[in-house]
C-alpha cells in the first residue's frame, strides 16, 4: 500500500513526520512478528525542498506532488500559522489532490489540514473534523462542509480527518488498524505511548463565544451573559437589553453565534466551571453552585454533553494537584 504524505509549503513539523514515522514503525512490528510490511511511505510537494515552521525545519520529498499519478492514501498536514496564507501557499497542490481522489485514492487530513482539503471541493455535503479552535472560521469559510464539533475522527467513504493537534494521532492509528489490523495498531499505540481509545477533543476545547458575527446588539447580550452566568437569566430580559421581540431576539442570536441563548449560556458556564476546577480545590458542589447551577444532574448532564467527560472525570484529569502551589 502506498501512503504519500504531503508536505505544506511552511507545513507544522509536527503533523507531517508522525504518519510518515508511525506507518513506517507498523512496517516494523509486521516484519518483527514474521509478516510481510503492508506500507511503502513517502514524502511529496511542491517542491524538492519545503520548508516547515517558519523555516525553522527543510523536508526533503522524495516525489513532486504532480508526478504522483497514482497513490493508495494520501495524508494532508496543516499548513503553519494563519490558515487562509497557507491555503494560498499551497494552492497549486490542490487540484492534484482532487484528481488523485477522482481515480479512487482515500484522503486523509491531519488538524488544519481540513481546510487544504474542503479548498477542494471534496468535503461539500459531506462531515469533517478539525481543530476545535478554527471551526468558526472554518464554517464561515467551507458554508457547504459540515464540521463535527468535538470530534476526534470523521470518516465519509474513503475521506478521513481529524480533530485538533494530537488527535492526528488517533486518525493515524485507526488507519494503521483500517489497513494492518488491530493487533499492529494497538502495538503501535504502545510503542508511542498514544491513548488509542481517545474518543473526542470536548475536554480540551475552550470556548471564547462566537463574535466575529458583526451584530453590535449580539455582542452586547453575549457580554452581559459572559457577565451575569451565575444569575437566572431568561430569553425575554436578553431580549429586552436589545429592545426586540423575543422571536427575532432568539433568530438573530442564532445565526449571529451558532447556538441558542439555553445553549450559550450553558457553555459559558462550563466554561466557568471548568476553570473552577482548574485553579482551584473546590468541590463539584460548590463549583456547580458558583456557576449557577442548583441541580446535581443537570450539572453533570450538561457538563459531560459539552466537555465529553463527567466533573468528577474533569476534576480528576485537570484540577490542581496537591504539589502544585
Amino acid at each position: 500500500m502506498l501512503i504519500s504524505v504531503f508536505v505544506p509549503e511552511y507545513g507544522v513539523i509536527e503533523a507531517i513526520t508522525p504518519p510518515f514515522r508511525t506507518f513506517h514503525t507498523a512496517n516494523d512490528i509486521l516484519i518483527a512478528s514474521g509478516k510481510k510490511p503492508v506500507f511503502t511511505v513517502e514524502y511529496v510537494g511542491l517542491s524538492e525542498y519545503v520548508p516547515a515552521n517558519n523555516g525553522e525545519y527543510i523536508i526533503k520529498t522524495n516525489r513532486l506532488v504532480k508526478d504522483v499519478t497514482e497513490t493508495d492514501l494520501l495524508i494532508i498536514p496543516p499548513a503553519f500559522g494563519d490558515t487562509a496564507q497557507g491555503v494560498k501557499a499551497n494552492a497549486e497542490a490542490l487540484p492534484y489532490f482532487k484528481k488523485l481522489h477522482d481515480k479512487g485514492c482515500s484522503v486523509a487530513s491531519l488538524c488544519l489540514g481540513a481546510f487544504l482539503l474542503a479548498e477542494t471541493g471534496l468535503l461539500n455535503g459531506k462531515k469533517c473534523s478539525t481543530h476545535w479552535a478554527h471551526i468558526d472560521e472554518f464554517r464561515k469559510r467551507y458554508p457547504d462542509v459540515e464540521v463535527e464539533d468535538g470530534a476526534i475522527i470523521t470518516q465519509h467513504g474513503n475521506i478521513y480527518s481529524s480533530g485538533g493537534a494530537s488527535s492526528l494521532w488517533n486518525l493515524i492509528l485507526y488507519l494503521v488498524e483500517k489497513f494492518a489490523g488491530r493487533e499492529i495498531a494497538v502495538t503501535v499505540s504502545k510503542y508511542f505511548a498514544l491513548d488509542i481509545g481517545r474518543a473526542g477533543q470536548s475536554q480540551f476545547a475552550i470556548f471564547k463565544g462566537q463574535k466575529n458575527h458583526g451584530d453590535d446588539d449580539i455582542r452586547k447580550v453575549q457580554d452581559y451573559i459572559e457577565k451575569q452566568y451565575s444569575d437566572k437569566i431568561l430569553t425575554g430580559t436578553l431580549a429586552d437589553l436589545i429592545h426586540s421581540s423575543r422571536r427575532t431576539f432568539e433568530r438573530r442570536f442564532k445565526e449571529a453565534t451558532n447556538n441558542t441563548t439555553t445553549e450559550y449560556l450553558q457553555r459559558v458556564r462550563i466554561e466557568a466551571s471548568k476553570a473552577l476546577f482548574e485553579a482551584s480545590r473546590k468541590n463539584v458542589t460548590e463549583i456547580m453552585l458558583e456557576v449557577g447551577y442548583s441541580d446535581v444532574r443537570a450539572f453533570r448532564d450538561t457538563f459531560k454533553k459539552i466537555t465529553g467527560l463527567t466533573p468528577i472525570e474533569y476534576k480528576n484529569k485537570f484540577a490542581r494537584t496537591a504539589y502544585e502551589v
